[in-house]
C-alpha cells in the first residue's frame, strides 16, 4: 500500500494517472457565500400531535 499501488490515491499520484481514487472532477469551494441556514431554538419545537382517540361507549 504505497507508491506502486495503483488503487490508492498515493499510487495514482506516483503513476500520474486518474481513476476512482483520484478523479479529475474534484471541485473546491470557490468562496461564493450562500445564505446562512437559520437554526431554530431547541426549546421551540412545533410538532403536530395526533388527535386523541375517543373511547367508544359500549352498549349494555
Amino acid at each position: 500500500m504505497g507508491k506502486g499501488d495503483r488503487k490508492t490515491l498515493k499510487g495514482k499520484r506516483y503513476n500520474s494517472s486518474y481513476g476512482n481514487s483520484r478523479s479529475k472532477g474534484l471541485v473546491k469551494a470557490t468562496g461564493t457565500a450562500t445564505a446562512p441556514v437559520v437554526k431554530k431554538a431547541a426549546g421551540s419545537k412545533t410538532v403536530a400531535k395526533a388527535p386523541a382517540k375517543k373511547a367508544v361507549a359500549k352498549k349494555a
